[in-house]
């Protein structure tokens, strides 16, 4: 497990008396890339969450960072990006920043230095002092991505962090990423975008609850002879993946 920096071992997960994860088991790498893909709906989300420690798994073993989760110590040690902004929409994105940064403890000369570092990452410097209820849709994911990172967190979980985003500043952000985990930070970055899923260092494909495979984009492909990420998609979704 000391290799790993996120370990799942036969996790489930049930709302009421529907089961959304089926027996999930994963190691994710320090200082990766690893993405969930699949559709809505297929528990990317729901796994994320549990990571984050945010909801309790039925049964099984969770750890991040080699600390079982949830942990108080180990969310504060998490930059988490929601599918929902949760933002404060009368209030600047300055404001919204020296928030959160005030929320991780993050001290003041250090705070600032980072609000202008972040902004600079996701192309809002200019933006800084305009309230976020005058951003549109894209502004608020980057801004939402700002946050996440504020605090220089060891581990990052993004989900859907590019929905709305143009595609140059999404390989910029793209390009941010990379450089984070060569300086050792492991994300994970759930997506149904089959581009952004070949960008990851591994993947995790999932439908209906379960991983249906696991690899490198190019193991993945390999392993069936298929030409595209999207074709070893549909193939390991309608046949049992047996490792």
């Amino acid at each position: 497990m000391n290799n790993n920096c996120i370990v799942l071992q036969g996790v489930n997960k049930y709302y009421g008396k529907k089961q959304v994860l089926k027996d999930i088991n994963l190691q994710v790498p320090y200082g990766q890339i690893f993405g969930l893909l699949g559709p809505s709906g297929c528990g990317k989300t729901t796994i994320v969450k549990i990571m984050t420690g945010i909801l309790p798994a039925n049964s099984g073993e969770v750890y991040v960072l080699n600390e079982v989760v949830p942990k108080l110590e180990v969310m504060n040690k998490i930059g988490y990006m929601a599918q929902s902004d949760a933002l404060y929409n009368t209030l600047t994105a300055r404001e919204n920043l020296e928030f959160f940064g005030t929320v991780y403890g993050m001290k003041k000369t250090f705070l600032y230095k980072r609000i202008d570092e972040v902004m600079a990452v996701v192309k809002l410097s200019e933006d800084l002092d305009k309230e976020v209820m005058a951003y549109s849709g894209g502004m608020k994911r980057r801004l939402s991505l700002a946050i996440a990172i504020l605090h220089n967190p060891p581990v990052l979980l993004l989900d859907e962090p590019t929905v709305g985003i143009d595609p140059l500043l999404r390989q910029d952000i793209w390009t941010e990423l990379y450089k984070m985990t060569e300086q050792g930070v492991t994300i994970i970055v759930t997506t149904h975008v089959m581009d952004e899923a070949v960008k990851c260092h591994e993947l995790a494909m999932m439908r209906e609850g379960q991983v249906i495979a696991q690899g490198t984009a190019d193991e993945l492909q390999a392993r069936i002879g298929a030409k595209t990420i999207e074709e070893a998609f549909i193939y390991y979704g309608g046949n049992k993946y047996e490792g």
